[in-house]
């Protein structure tokens, strides 16, 4: 470990960049525990029995830490570098954990959910840039309802406090693996520690052979990028406006809106009140249904995975929005079709009865949403943006885009409880909407970047096609070891040249 990372394990970025993900996964984590006790009666007593704006309130105080963390990150990242700033955040989500476990009142919970959130506002966005910065091109896109549903058999406070408590678990793994793993290369390449960048780049992609062409390659191309960058990049967020960058930096913000308005949160967060509205009754049931969503949620990211890099970023995001504005609009149309106004756990709730077929249907429907989101919008949304960007602007434009991502996520997480009360299964029919009004604008704005290093990716956009994305062939960008080098060197003869005759 004398290079500060395991160079058999930096051999398999598979590895490397799988367990980074533990800190895009922290949300997920956040979302199974907290969702799962909306319908505990010893956590509604604790809390004082929140009405739905309050419980709104109690879910959105995590997405608007994360806003914060977002915008802060952009220090972290480029000062302390992409490995410590993911480990920092993990001791922050301890942090958060802790707090929330031994919360007496609102007031204790709420601030332990924005510490929490700042952690997941940090991670959610440097693991996406550490990924993309440390994974080859051709792969860089590739356990929690159990302890909800062992919960439902413990009495007293402690069946809300342990799943908090156990959140702190993946977070010092976490802090613990990465100490294992090597720093960005670009970032490293970006600090002029070129020797240290390469013999990264030599063990993640060429079995630590410096002179593997696909090494050679990456690093000529980044090297070149950094000294062009290092004049011509960012010195602030006003340098997003620079030309070049608004429709990037627009990409990348509206895709990460689009992956919260596709309702995907909401559809987790208050899986208890979607079923409660179907008229599924008893913790027991509501538990399975829901631990059931959580399994298809997972296991229907596997072969985004294994597939996000053959199938394509558009693709993936025109199929993934159009199936899932079908699928709400089909649980809409039940409800308002076999649903009434009826009273619930002594709240007013728009709720099915006596029609078991609605019910399945709403179910079933429910499961392929999900399944719809976690094959396509849900991994893509968080691989995209950090491909599109210059390495200069990529700190600052990842977490302005990650940033837009969680204050669409704040305020949905506070409006939705209201929005089930008043207007019940119409608030499906708006996020249906979202849904198709998304696939429209990915369609003609988003120009393919599978495949693609990150420095090819600037010869994309080079193009055009602002309104006719799918217009961009995908030989455009494409280079070769030969075509760097050879565009280098003469570079370096026309500077000389212009210097003789000067």
């Amino acid at each position: 470990m004398g290079k500060g990372y395991n160079a058999r394990i930096a051999s398999s970025p598979y590895i490397v960049g799988s367990f980074a993900c533990i800190g895009g996964g922290l949300f997920g984590l956040d979302i199974s525990s907290m969702s799962g006790v909306l319908d505990n009666n010893f956590y509604k007593n604790q809390f004082g029995n929140p009405g739905s704006s309050a419980q709104g309130a109690i879910v959105a105080a995590m997405p608007a830490g994360s806003f914060f963390g977002a915008l802060l990150v952009t220090q972290l990242a480029d000062r302390l570098g992409r490995k410590k700033s993911i480990m920092l955040a993990s001791l922050i989500w301890v942090l958060g954990s802790i707090l929330q476990c031994a919360s007496v009142n609102r007031g204790m919970l709420v601030a332990g959910r924005v510490i929490s959130g700042i952690s997941v506002g940090i991670s959610s966005t440097v693991v996406p840039i550490y990924q993309s910065e440390i994974t080859a091109p051709a792969i860089r896109g590739h356990g929690r309802m159990f302890i909800r549903f062992g919960r439902s058999y413990i009495n007293g406070k402690a069946s809300f406090r342990i799943p908090w408590g156990l959140q702190m678990i993946p977070a010092l793994i976490l802090f613990v693996g990465m100490l294992f793993f090597p720093e960005s290369p670009r970032w490293l390449l970006d600090r002029e520690r070129d020797d240290e960048a390469l013999t990264i780049l030599a063990d993640l992609h060429g079995g630590g052979d410096k002179n593997n062409e696909l090494v050679r390659l990456e690093f000529e191309e980044i090297k070149q990028q950094v000294i062009f960058e290092r004049t011509e990049g960012a010195k602030s967020y006003l340098d997003l406006l620079k030309p070049g960058n608004p429709r990037r930096v627009f990409l990348g913000c509206s895709l990460q809106m689009w992956s919260q308005l596709t309702g995907m949160n909401v559809m987790m967060y208050y899986i208890v009140y979607v079923f409660r509205g179907t008229g599924l009754t008893g913790t027991r049931s509501n538990l399975i249904a829901a631990s059931v969503q959580y399994v298809l949620n997972v296991a229907a990211t596997v072969p985004a995975i294994i597939y996000i890099d053959k199938w394509g970023r558009r693709p993936m995001l025109i199929l993934g929005t159009l199936f899932m504005g079908f699928f709400l609009y089909l649980v809409g149309g039940l409800q308002a079709r076999f649903g009434h106004w009826g009273v619930v756990d002594n709240s007013n709730v728009w709720v099915i009865e006596g029609h078991d077929s609605a019910t399945k249907g709403i179910i079933v429907c429910s499961y392929l949403f999900v399944c719809s989101f976690a094959v396509t919008m849900g991994p893509v949304s968080w691989t995209y943006p950090a491909e599109i960007y210059p390495l200069k602007i990529r700190g600052k434009a990842v977490s302005l885009a990650t940033a837009s991502n969680w204050i669409f996520n704040f305020a949905l997480a506070w409006a939705v409880p209201p929005g089930f009360e008043h207007i019940a299964w119409k608030t499906y029919f708006i996020f249906g909407t979202f849904n198709f009004a998304a696939c429209v604008h990915i369609f003609f704005m988003f120009p393919e970047t599978v495949g693609r290093t990150l420095e090819e990716v600037e010869d994309i956009f080079a193009a055009g096609h602002v309104y006719s994305a799918w217009a961009i062939g995908k030989e455009v960008g494409k280079k070769t070891l030969g075509d760097v080098v050879g565009h280098d060197k003469l570079h370096a003869t026309e500077s000389l040249e212009e210097k003789q005759s000067a």
